[in-house]
């Protein structure tokens, strides 16, 4: 059982790591030369970058949204990490998780919503594709989900 424990631990660092990756930087689109890259904060081309709001027009607002659930998503990942070791030191044997499963799946649940928004707004772009940001935050959508059900699940022994 520690090693279950130690793997979901794990897991959820990296899920929290690959989060920050994803939001903090700007290549979520790159065109098909590969010099212009698209991030939900900046657009950048050949070296200069500017903000992604500048030059979306009438998308800004499906931009700010994404930027606000990928924040909300970061925060509620890392409260869900807060405690579930809170609860490994606090809760009784043969009790669950469930605070800890019920923020991962409200980030999850963040993570789904920006990241559809996103791909409905943006993922249709003649020209561009999808790159490792926009994977990455597909991949913690995927993990954070699992996570919550082994939350849920989960009993301390």
């Amino acid at each position: 059982m520690l090693v279950i424990l130690a793997a979901v631990f794990v897991v959820h660092i990296a899920v929290t790591i690959m989060l920050f990756v994803a939001t903090i930087s700007n290549v979520w689109l790159k065109d098909g030369t590969g010099l212009t890259s698209l991030g939900i904060w900046q657009l950048c081309s050949s070296g200069s970058c500017s903000s992604v709001l500048d030059n979306i027009g009438e998308q800004g607002p499906a931009m700010k949204a994404v930027e606000s659930f990928m924040i909300l998503a970061i925060i509620f990942c890392c409260f869900a990490l807060i405690s579930f070791i809170a609860q490994l030191f606090k809760l009784g044997k043969g009790c669950r998780f469930y605070i800890t499963g019920a923020l991962m799946f409200i980030c999850f649940v963040c993570i789904l919503i920006a990241v559809s928004i996103f791909t409905a707004r943006f993922g249709r772009m003649t020209g561009w594709y999808h790159a490792y940001c926009f994977i990455l935050a597909w991949i913690c959508f995927c993990l954070s989900f699992i996570l919550a059900v082994l939350f849920m699940v989960l009993r301390k022994k």
